[in-house]
C-alpha cells in the first residue's frame, strides 16, 4: 500500500513538471488516439487546409509537424490534415501566391471592363464594350494589357485612342498593348504608306539651273553666289538668285536691299540689284527672327520661291543653299532639274572633306558636279602684292581630282572685300580689277562655258 502512494505521489510530482505545452494536448487528438469517432464540423477544414496562426499551431503539437520553406513570401502558415492524429503537416505560404496573382489580375480585367463601358460608340450609341468592338482582354502578372479593337472605316479613328487612353487610367496597369483590327479585311491596320517624292519639274523659264554649294560654312559661299550672279550680268545674262539658305540668310546685305517685295497679280515680285533679280528669306521676315523650321516648311519655302515668284525669263538661275547636305538640298533636287551643281571650298583639308560629302550627294540624287570653286586660296598684300598662302595649297586640285570634275577657280583673300560686301557692293562691281574681281569675272566664264557644254573646261588658276 505504501509502494503505491509512493508512485502515484511520483507520478504527481513528474506530472507537475511537464511543460504547459505537452499539458495541453488538444482534445481533438485524445479521443483520435483512443479511436474515437471525430465529428465532421470539429474539424474545420476548408478543402482539407486549416489555416492556423501562431495560438492554433501549439495545438497540433500531438501531430507530426514537417515545416518546409515556400518559393514564395505570400502567404501564412496552412497545416494540411492527411487523416490520422499523426498526418498534419505545416506549410508556409503554400498556394498562396499564385491564387493571390491570378486575384490581382482578375481585378485588373474588371477595372478595365468597367473603363471601357465609358467609352461610347457613336456609330453604335452604346459602350465600345457592349458594341462588341472590344475583344481578348488580356493582362498579365506584370499588369500589361493586351486586347484587340475591331475598328470599321464609319468609325472615328480618336475611338481607339479613347479607349487606349480609358485603359492606360486604371490603376495597376503598366502598359497597353492595342492591336486594331480593319472588319474589311480582319488584318491588323497597317500604316499608311508614305507619299511618293515629288517629281523634278522642269522650268525653262528659268534658264539654268545651278546650285551652289558647300560642305560646311564659312567658306564664302554666299561671296561666291553673290558675285557669280553679279558677274554674270555684266557680261549681258538674264540672271537670278535665290536666298536658299534659311537659316542665314544674307543675300539682301550683299545686294544693298532690305525693303519687303511687292505682290501683284497672285506673284511675288523679286528685288532687282546690280541687274540680278534677287529672292530670299530676309526680305520677308525680321532680321532677328530665328527660323525654328523642319524639312517639310523649308521644302513648302524653296517651292513657293520657284513657283510663286515672278522670275520672267532668264538665262541663268542661281540657288544659293545652306551648308551641309539636308532638307533644303534634297527639296531642290525633288522641285526642280537642277542643271548642275557647283561646289565651294577652301583649301583646307577639314572644308575639303565635307565639300566631298556634299558631293557625293548630289551625285547621288542624279545632279552633275560642274566643278569645284576653291575661295579664300591665297592673300595677296595690298601693297607688295606678294601673294601667301593662309591655308594649306592644293586643297581644292585635289577635291576636283578625286572628283573628277575641272577647278572651275581659285579666288583669292583680299583687303577691303568684307567691307564691300557688308555695303551690298559685289567686288565684281565696285572693284572689277582687282585680283579678286578678275578671278570671280574668270570664273563667271567659266561657268557658262561648263553649263552649255560648248567645250571641255580647263581648270583655272589665278596668275600668281
Amino acid at each position: 500500500m505504501g509502494q503505491r502512494a509512493g508512485r502515484r505521489a511520483a507520478a504527481t510530482r513528474s506530472h507537475r513538471r511537464r511543460s504547459r505545452r505537452d499539458r495541453r494536448i488538444p482534445a481533438l487528438d485524445r479521443r483520435r488516439a483512443h479511436g474515437a469517432a471525430v465529428p465532421p464540423h470539429r474539424e474545420r477544414t476548408h478543402q482539407g487546409i486549416i489555416s492556423v496562426d501562431g495560438r492554433s499551431r501549439r495545438r497540433c503539437a500531438g501531430a507530426s509537424v514537417r515545416r518546409r520553406r515556400a518559393p514564395s513570401r505570400g502567404g501564412g502558415i496552412a497545416c494540411r490534415y492527411d487523416g490520422g492524429s499523426r498526418g498534419a503537416s505545416l506549410e508556409r505560404g503554400a498556394g498562396l501566391s499564385g491564387e493571390r496573382t491570378i486575384v490581382v489580375s482578375d481585378a485588373i480585367r474588371t477595372a478595365v471592363e468597367h473603363a471601357l463601358e465609358h467609352v461610347t460608340s457613336p456609330r453604335h450609341g452604346r459602350d465600345i464594350l457592349a458594341a462588341g468592338m472590344v475583344r481578348d482582354i488580356a493582362v498579365d502578372p506584370a499588369g500589361a494589357v493586351t486586347l484587340t479593337f475591331v475598328l470599321t472605316r464609319e468609325d472615328p479613328g480618336s475611338l481607339a485612342r479613347q479607349a487606349r487612353k480609358a485603359v492606360e487610367g486604371v490603376a495597376g496597369v503598366t502598359a497597353v498593348k492595342m492591336n486594331v483590327v480593319d472588319t474589311a479585311d480582319g488584318a491588323p491596320r497597317a500604316p499608311a504608306a508614305p507619299p511618293p517624292p515629288p517629281t523634278a519639274d522642269e522650268m525653262p523659264a528659268l534658264g539654268k539651273v545651278l546650285a551652289i554649294s558647300s560642305g560646311k560654312g564659312g567658306v564664302g559661299k554666299s561671296t561666291v553666289s553673290a558675285n557669280l550672279a553679279a558677274a554674270l550680268a555684266r557680261d549681258g545674262h538674264r540672271v537670278g538668285l535665290m536666298d536658299a539658305d534659311i537659316y542665314g540668310p544674307n543675300i539682301p546685305r550683299m545686294f544693298g536691299r532690305n525693303e519687303k517685295p511687292d505682290v501683284q497679280g497672285g506673284k511675288i515680285q523679286p528685288l532687282e540689284a546690280h541687274g540680278v533679280k534677287l529672292m530670299s528669306l530676309g526680305f520677308i521676315v525680321e532680321r532677328d527672327a530665328p527660323a525654328i523650321w523642319r524639312g517639310p516648311i523649308i521644302m513648302k519655302i524653296i517651292g513657293q520661291f520657284l513657283r510663286d515668284v515672278a522670275w520672267g525669263e532668264l538665262d541663268y538661275f542661281l540657288v544659293d543653299l545652306p551648308p551641309g547636305t539636308g532638307d533644303a538640298q534634297l527639296s531642290l533636287t525633288q522641285i526642280v532639274r537642277l542643271h548642275g551643281a557647283i561646289i565651294v571650298t577652301t583649301p583646307q583639308e577639314m572644308a575639303v572633306g565635307d565639300s566631298l560629302r556634299g558631293a557625293k550627294m548630289f551625285e547621288r540624287v542624279g545632279v552633275s558636279v560642274i566643278g569645284i570653286v576653291e575661295n579664300m586660296s591665297y592673300f595677296v598684300c595690298p601693297h607688295c602684292h606678294e601673294h601667301s598662302d593662309v591655308f594649306l595649297a592644293g586643297g581644292g586640285s585635289r577635291l576636283a581630282a578625286e572628283l573628277g570634275v575641272p577647278l572651275l577657280g581659285q579666288i583669292p583673300l583680299q583687303a577691303g572685300m568684307a567691307e564691300l560686301a557688308d555695303r551690298g557692293e559685289p567686288i565684281v562691281v565696285s572693284q572689277p580689277d582687282s585680283p579678286a574681281g578678275v578671278a570671280l569675272r574668270d570664273l563667271a566664264r567659266t561657268v557658262v562655258t561648263r553649263a552649255t557644254g560648248l567645250s571641255a573646261a580647263v581648270p583655272i588658276t589665278a596668275p600668281r
